[in-house]
């Protein structure tokens, strides 16, 4: 199952800026969800055209704008337009191929960083990007299609859980950030029992798919390992808090999502160990099938040997040899190749030779 490359043709020779979308259409419809907030109220609206919101956001509050869908540049040019976005802001959104980043502006925070979810039965990793733009007081966010990764958050706002309603635009990016670290570690589990399972049937009789899900699941982690590096990065550079988006309490927060990050990058690379440990069982383990093949082969020819002999010479163009006349000259020489193989077999199987190789 091969994976579909994105194709930057059709922006070959525009300028910078340029609103195209480029990727997967992975949903049929764009749709828009506004959240707005403070400590004290909750306004929910849904929609599929931005004149029908108000992105006015309350008295010391919030407003969290969510956008599924990517492939309506028009829209896309009125959300910047709206929230004063850069052009190149607008299109790294809508090019759904970029590397985990932050980009820092006067009045916004742009980050990009990307969601992943494992398919257990096919062993390959779906990846889609998600764009989060950090105001002063408000937050935007553009996936490519619904997956219901922010449930939890928009749960945490409706029922006024914890600090999230008061907290500001600050503490939902870091909220947001968390579940996005969250579902690697998701990912990261599944790849983890998929590698356990392998390695039980790897020990017990190894075989040619084998091979083809160690490979799978190397390349998937290679996936996962290019999007956490420069994640890492992303969130440090955050934790630093140079433009001044973050209360001092938020970078607390922050600094626990960069500890998830490094424990997930260590877990990460102990299981990119495991399966180079398991590619090299399992061509051990077929060099070693392949050379007891070849011995219990041998075997076989060495007690063939003897009667190869004999016939050779009661077969050798002579008119006067030891019992060539002999009327029972051919059960004498049966009798001799059965013996010999016999001796010779009985050897083997008290060396253990015959019990190794037929096993």
């Amino acid at each position: 199952m091969k994976k579909k490359r994105l194709s930057r043709a059709k922006k070959v020779g525009l300028p910078a800026g340029s609103l195209v979308h480029l990727g997967e259409v992975k949903t049929r419809q764009t749709e828009l969800s506004l959240i707005s907030y403070n400590a004290d109220l909750l306004v929910e609206k849904s929609a599929q055209h931005l004149p029908d919101l108000d992105l006015q956001a309350p008295k010391s509050g919030t407003l969290w704008l969510n956008v599924h869908g990517l492939h309506d540049p028009a829209l896309m040019a009125d959300i910047g337009h709206a929230f004063n976005l850069h052009p190149l802001v607008m299109e790294d959104i809508l090019n759904t191929d970029q590397r985990p980043k932050l980009d820092s502006y006067d009045d916004y925070l742009f980050l990009v960083a990307r969601f992943f979810n494992y398919d257990q039965q096919a062993m390959l990793i779906n990846s889609e990007q998600v764009s989060i733009v950090l105001g002063r007081n408000f937050v935007l966010t553009f996936q490519e299609r619904p997956t219901g990764s922010f449930d939890p958050i928009r749960d945490r706002l409706r029922a006024n859980k914890g600090h999230i309603r008061g907290a500001g635009a600050d503490h939902l990016a870091y909220a947001l950030l968390d579940v996005v670290v969250d579902r690697y570690f998701i990912a990261l589990e599944q790849i983890g029992d998929d590698c356990d399972e392998l390695e039980e049937k790897l020990l017990r009789k190894p075989d040619s798919s084998m091979l083809q899900g160690i490979h799978n699941l190397k390349h998937e982690t290679m996936e996962l390992r290019r999007a956490v590096w420069p994640l890492r990065e992303v969130i440090n550079s955050l934790i630093r808090n140079e433009g001044g988006f973050f209360a001092h309490d938020t970078v607390l927060y922050l600094r626990d999502v960069y500890d998830h990050t490094v424990h997930f990058i260590e877990s990460l690379e102990a299981l990119r160990d495991l399966l180079a440990g398991m590619l090299d069982v399992y061509l051990s383990s077929i060099s070693n099938r392949v050379n007891m093949e070849l011995r219990a082969l041998t075997v076989v020819a060495m007690l063939f040997m003897p009667a190869t002999l004999i016939a050779g010479i009661f077969g050798m163009n002579f008119k006067i040899m030891p019992i060539l006349h002999n009327p029972d000259g051919f059960w004498f020489a049966i009798g001799m190749m059965a013996g010999i193989a016999g001796i010779m077999a009985l050897i083997f199987w008290r060396r253990q030779w015959l019990s190794r190789h037929f096993s």
